[in-house]
């Protein structure tokens, strides 16, 4: 997709499925002058991923028959995972002009293999497929990385729910920890979607300009 002509942007929320967390950054992404959409995910956001893989596809369908040139996709949390899935499952990289992802598990983390540990019943299709070597993550995890869109992965070393905050590392993306831009900078990651430093990062990782791991100009944001 042309890097000169940004379409709509689908925000793909996490665990859980609360869309609420996105509504922060989606009202910065509009105040841009591009469309946001924060994808609704079935089940609450806790069925398997590849059914919301299937589910974010159908809204870029819906995105590309409605004219757009190609999409953004902003993936928070298990939301990234979704949106890797879809990106390796359904052509992401003729669709998508670029990703971002927010402190997403990519290789798991050990939070899902403790719930399915204590208390199995508690963890859901979504969390079990997070569990660190799940199937699912294997099949991520093996071969090469194929074509994808331009990617920028942001995590926060302070993270408590992706454990270890560095799951979030993908081969073949922009690696940024939000602290190696923002040296000192504190964020959870519940608290990575409406971090004003973090909604700059991702401002600057979907604009016009060329991708990059930000600025420390985001600092002040």
């Amino acid at each position: 997709p042309a890097q000169d002509r940004p379409g709509p942007v689908l925000l793909v929320p996490g665990y859980g499925g609360q869309t609420g967390s996105l509504n922060v950054l989606a009202a910065r992404i509009r105040a841009t002058g591009r469309r946001a959409t924060v994808v609704r995910l079935p089940g609450a956001g806790t069925g398997s991923l590849v059914t919301d893989a299937a589910v974010l596809n159908a809204a870029v369908e819906r995105a590309l028959r409605g004219g757009a040139p190609s999409v953004d996709v902003v993936g928070y949390s298990a939301g990234g995972v979704v949106t890797l899935l879809w990106a390796r499952d359904y052509d992401g990289s003729a669709k998508a002009r670029r990703v971002v992802t927010l402190g997403s598990p990519f290789h798991g983390t050990r939070l899902a293999a403790d719930a399915t540990g204590v208390l199995p019943g508690a963890c859901p299709a979504a969390c079990q497929q997070l569990v660190p070597g799940s199937p699912l993550l294997a099949r991520l995890d093996q071969g090469a990385v194929p074509s994808r869109p331009r990617w920028v992965s942001l995590w926060t070393t302070d993270d408590q729910v992706v454990i270890p905050a560095d799951s979030a590392r993908l081969a073949g993306a922009i690696n940024v920890p939000v602290q190696s831009v923002c040296p000192g900078h504190r964020v959870s990651h519940t608290g990575l979607p409406a971090d004003p430093v973090v909604i700059s990062l991702v401002l600057q990782a979907i604009g016009r300009g060329p991708v990059s791991p930000g600025t420390p100009a985001g600092c002040r944001a």
